[in-house]
């Protein structure tokens, strides 16, 4: 549970990654190169201009966070779509199925539990997401929740 909890939040630092270091370093070089700094100059910055540098890395690392912690709300709301559809087999409903592309696994899960503890890991994830909300370090909100999701 606790290395699912960790391979979920790596997955999640990765993507803020990827989406954040292509905008930071144009975002970077724009300022330095507004500041009379550009690649080329020599690269030093006036005085006096360290503030908006500083700046701008606080901004960058605000929102690399906020998009790390989107990327695990999604991943979160994906889970809790999939245990939608096992309660939505399990009590026999004739909606269409969200994950069907995991059909097998969804039906899986649907035949070997009860509804009740289907329910009692959406709340999990519900509170997970809820947590996350309250600034609750995310390593520990999603330890907690996989560690339910095992207990069912």
């Amino acid at each position: 549970c606790l290395k699912a909890a960790q391979e979920l939040l790596d997955a999640a630092g990765e993507d803020a990654k990827q989406v954040a270091e292509e905008v930071d370093a144009k975002e970077t070089e724009e300022l330095r190169a507004a500041l009379g700094a550009a690649a080329g100059t020599g690269g030093r910055l006036p005085r006096g201009t360290a503030g908006a540098m500083k700046e701008l890395q606080d901004r960058q690392k605000r929102r690399s966070t906020r998009t790390q912690r989107d990327s695990l709300d999604l991943a979160l709301i994906d889970l809790m779509s999939f245990y939608r559809d096992v309660l939505a087999l399990q009590l026999g409903s004739r909606v269409a199925l969200a994950n069907a592309d995991v059909r097998a696994a969804v039906e899986r899960i649907a035949s070997g539990t009860k509804p009740e503890q289907t329910l009692r890991r959406i709340e999990s994830v519900i509170a997970c997401r809820q947590a996350l909300d309250r600034n609750v370090a995310p390593l520990l909100a999603v330890e907690s929740m996989t560690m339910a999701l095992r207990a069912g």
